[in-house]
């Protein structure tokens, strides 16, 4: 199984998800003006605007800490020191090339699944890729298969990736047995899943803040203890991206390879960008301004803060500890911890094991909100049907915690590309609409207005918009 897991994953990776994820990406900077350039000096004010309470829905702000709780999980962690010991350090810049090439594929993805979104029974708005590729598409088919792909990603297979690095962590650091780990993660999970969208994004908006700041405070305090390292740090990134060290040897298309698809492949597994879950959260909020470019704008800083912030965090900490000489035999989340205890003590394991307990549980709880919103997609979120899936996601992640890190990651990395095919394929189908956003967006800006989107402008969309989904935003 392991070794047909591989080949699955050799085709999708080697060369497929590679072209589709930077083609996609480099299209959507190019269709929306260079969004992600002009609009990073205005990140701040986003930031401020997504406070605002709104009617109908959460926060931009609880929508960005939901999706970032999803993005925030083991691959901040775990991720990136697979990432680097597979395609050494240059994997960390390939992690940085996806992450700004994706926030154009995130505001893509986001502001389409604010457009396209709706309200279910409680007034609450609901939507994502299946919506707006039933809607924007008229391709109801494509948004039942996508949801059943996030089902099982979400729903199954990402928890245990996220339970494996939790209970590998404290049998490392405290011995306690896997199994336990995760029957108290899954008890964990059940108190705060019962609560709904809402009462998930409330929990969200304090506890994410709260660990991604600490995380890269305690990263910032270490490489500033060895701040004459950094600069060679930080050129040896350079290099081996692009097999400059390996020159001599030979091995540089290898070298260059192995750095260019560990990167990508882990940076999209952090930052979710084109993965088609983040629209899910994004679809939640009441945009403030009511735009549905807001809240594309708004989850274009997830993606900067999950790679270039804190996935940065994890990687300065590898390399600092020196990944390629005392850790080399060790891989994941325990390579993470042995780099921490070499650098601050031995007290150094244990603050790993509280920092991805804090990554995973928000990522597991967030993973399963996804999962229940498709269940309204389906037309199947009855009482029944929640506590089937509360039940399955709870196992899975019991069941997490005894699978071996390669067999996990394999089943993620598969999932995670047939995912990101059927979304790409619908947001490259419905680029045209894009753009139409992204121009109505900056023509109000650049006459300084507050943005507002109004349906009338645009009849061919007008038609395709859920009854009063944007009603309110065109009275304003």
């Amino acid at each position: 199984m392991p070794d047909f897991l591989s080949f699955i994953n050799e085709i999708l990776w080697g060369s497929v998800m590679i072209y589709l994820l930077l083609g996609a990406g480099v299209w959507f900077t190019w269709r929306t003006g260079y969004i992600q350039f002009r609009y990073i000096r205005h990140f701040g004010k986003s930031l401020k605007s997504s406070l605002r309470p709104q009617e109908g829905g959460l926060t931009s702000f609880q929508a960005l800490c939901t999706s970032l709780a999803a993005r925030v999980g083991s691959g901040n962690l775990a991720g990136v020191a697979i990432a680097i010991t597979a395609g050494g350090p240059g994997a960390v810049f390939w992690m940085w090339v996806s992450a700004i090439i994706g926030m154009a594929s995130s505001f893509a993805e986001c502001s389409l699944a604010q457009l396209y979104k709706e309200r279910d029974a409680s007034g609450q708005f609901r939507g994502g890729p299946a919506w707006y590729m039933a809607r924007g598409l008229g391709m109801r088919w494509m948004g039942v298969l996508f949801s059943v792909f996030l089902l099982i990603a979400y729903g199954l297979i990402f928890n245990t990736v996220q339970a494996n690095s939790v209970a590998n962590a404290a049998h490392y650091a405290f011995q306690i047995p896997k199994l336990a780990t995760g029957v108290l993660l899954a008890l964990l999970t059940l108190l705060f899943i019962v609560r709904g969208l809402r009462g998930v994004a409330r929990l969200m908006q304090w506890i994410v803040p709260f660990m991604a700041i600490l995380w890269v405070a305690t990263s910032v305090i270490i490489s500033l203890s060895h701040l004459s390292e950094l600069p060679g740090i930080l050129s040896g990134i350079i290099r081996s991206a692009f097999g400059w060290q390996e020159a001599a040897a030979g091995a540089v298309g290898y070298t260059i390879s192995q750095a260019l698809t560990s990167g990508i492949q882990r940076g999209m597994f952090s930052n979710e960008a084109g993965m088609g879950s983040t629209p899910n959260a994004a679809a939640a909020a009441a945009s403030s301004p009511p735009h549905p470019a807001a809240q594309g704008i708004v989850q274009m800083i997830g993606v900067f803060t999950d790679t270039i912030i804190i996935c940065s965090a994890s990687a300065m900490i590898v390399l600092l500890a020196g990944h390629e000489t005392a850790f080399s035999g060790s891989s994941g989340i325990t390579l993470i911890q042995q780099a921490m205890a070499a650098l601050t003590g031995g007290w150094g394991a244990g603050y790993v094991t509280f920092i991805v307990l804090l990554f995973a549980f928000t990522s597991i709880v967030a993973n399963y909100v996804y999962a229940e919103n498709n269940l309204f997609f389906l037309r199947l979120h009855t009482p029944r049907n929640v506590w089937i899936l509360r039940s399955v996601t709870l196992l899975m992640v019991i069941a997490g915690t005894m699978l071996t890190i390669p067999l996990v990651w394999q089943m993620a990395d598969i999932i995670m590309a047939l995912m990101a095919i059927t979304n790409l394929t619908a947001i490259l189908l419905l680029s045209p609409v894009v753009k139409i956003i992204a121009s109505d967006y900056l023509r109000q800006r650049r006459l300084g207005l507050k943005p507002v989107f109004d349906p009338a402008r645009y009849p061919e969309i007008e038609q395709q918009l859920a009854p009063e989904s944007w009603d309110d935003a065109s009275r304003q």
